[in-house]
């Protein structure tokens, strides 16, 4: 592989980029990023991993296999329309683009290309994204498994049907927004229970720390692991009436349901507006 494309250079792009340039999967004088007009922050992705930053397209393009869409959904149509000429039948191209079928870019490109579409989330990071993957029949298999090596270097990968990204980012894309959520819940709850911030928040993240941990390496299901907790007559089991009494867990479905929904909700209206 000669060289690697970025267009965009947001917080996910980052991640990606600083995953690929640690892991020495590719050398980073041949990933080159660009963005919308943003030269300070091209400027300081160059300090910082060594990329190759410019607003000269056919300096990004040249000799590039793969293709990174990394800018806003709502900037998408503007960039790919911009870009579609530097996109060749032989280019790879990788989409981080919530909302954004396969179907779309291909239009927008007006050309026939191979297409992954991926999922991450803000936790890549940290090297711990949960990112799901969907392609089209052009993309290879040589190809897929460089791909996943890529999003691996962020976290763990999983193969998807385009159909299930929806899913994916109402449960795992917005999800640690619903875990920060719940955190800032139990900080606020261990001030009125006399507790001080920094005492709470070290326990309050090795609680969710370990909680995970015991998800993760655990055969037993999360109800199991809840009921083993909850002694009757005990402080848990109080405490989870109480969620009970105000139906958090079906609050948590609701949630996960609607941000499903609303994915379905953007992509159609982003859709409506490319083939327009």
């Amino acid at each position: 592989m000669k060289k690697i494309a970025f267009i965009g250079a947001g917080s996910i792009a980052e991640a990606l980029i600083s995953g690929i340039v640690n892991n020495k999967l590719v050398d980073s004088k041949n990933i080159w990023v660009t963005n919308k007009a943003d030269q300070e922050k091209l400027t300081e992705m160059e300090n910082q991993y060594g990329v190759q930053a410019t607003y000269r397209l056919d300096e990004v393009f040249r000799d590039a296999d793969i293709v990174f869409l990394a800018m806003k959904p709502k900037d998408a149509g503007e960039a790919i329309t911009r870009i579609k000429n530097y996109l060749t039948n032989d280019s790879l191209v990788i989409s981080v683009l919530a909302g954004i079928s396969i179907n779309s870019i291909e239009k927008l490109a007006k050309k026939s290309l191979a297409i992954v579409r991926a999922m991450p989330n803000t936790s890549a990071a940290v090297g711990k994204s949960a990112t799901a993957l969907a392609i089209n029949d052009k993309v290879s298999s040589e190809q897929m498994k460089l791909v996943k090596k890529m999003f691996e270097t962020v976290g763990l990968t999983t193969i998807v049907q385009e159909e299930q990204l929806d899913a994916v980012t109402g449960l795992s894309g917005s999800g640690p927004a619903y875990i920060y959520y719940l955190a800032e819940a139990m900080e606020k709850s261990a001030m009125d229970i006399g507790l001080e911030k920094e005492v709470a928040k070290e326990l309050i993240v090795q609680t969710l720390l370990g909680a995970a941990e015991m998800l993760s390496k655990s055969a037993k299901e999360p109800k199991q692991l809840r009921k083993e907790v909850t002694s009757p007559g005990g402080t848990t089991e109080a405490g989870i009436k109480i969620l009970d009494s105000y139906s958090v867990q079906n609050a948590f479905i609701d949630c996960i349901k609607e941000a499903t929904a609303q994915s379905r909700r953007l992509g159609k209206a982003l859709g409506g507006e490319i083939s327009v």
